[in-house]
């Protein structure tokens, strides 16, 4: 299985496309459709506490820049919209440069909704049974490695999660028990210490 086989994946190198994606808003709605598949606008605005005329909007501005598209309907009233893409990946950008500044914020606003959603992880924890209250949380590990060494584990990472990721798309290939579970990986480079290492 590649992440080809999980259906389009798209490279982010617009930044207004980029902006318009790091809107909390709009990643609580493509979220939405990841998660439950094509919903219409009244649908999305129940599931993500928002006015219908709000996610009216805000699922246009996504298809303005391709990350949504219209379903097929079910009948000729409604007007489902579906996620186009299943993986997004960011440009490597250059420093100072537009696209770089975009990058930026929607890193910034994709870990701000991360750790919104581990917070309330945590406020419900104790809610829950102890086979999830236990796989739940937030690990650090520090290491030495070099780029080379960081983007292979990417990869590795990758190829470990495809199979669970199709899950997504397919909900009969999902074994009972399963439920949806967010994974954000940060990778961080950290400064030399300044000290011989």
């Amino acid at each position: 299985m590649s992440l080809e086989s999980l259906g389009p994946r798209r490279v982010l190198d617009d930044p207004a496309a980029m902006r318009a994606f790091a809107h909390p808003v709009r990643l609580a709605l493509h979220e939405l459709l990841l998660r439950a598949g094509p919903a219409t606008a009244a649908e999305a605005a129940r599931e993500v506490g928002i006015s219908q005329a709000l996610a009216s909007y805000h699922l246009r501005q996504l298809a303005r820049y391709g990350f949504v598209e219209q379903a097929e309907a079910r009948d000729e009233r409604e007007r489902p919209w579906q996620v186009t893409d299943a993986v997004q990946e960011w440009s490597d950008a250059e420093p100072g440069s537009e696209t770089s500044a975009a990058r930026g914020l929607l890193e910034r606003v994709m870990a701000e909704r991360a750790l919104s959603r581990l917070v309330e992880w945590q406020r419900r924890r104790q809610d829950e049974t102890g086979e999830w209250r236990n796989v739940g949380g937030i690990g650090n590990s520090y290491v030495y490695a070099t780029p080379e060494e960081i983007a292979a584990l990417g990869e590795a990472l990758k190829d470990l999660l495809e199979p669970l990721m199709a899950r997504v798309f397919d909900p009969a290939d999902r074994p009972e028990g399963s439920r949806p579970v967010l994974l954000t990986r940060l990778v961080v480079p950290l400064p030399p210490t300044g000290r011989p290492e």
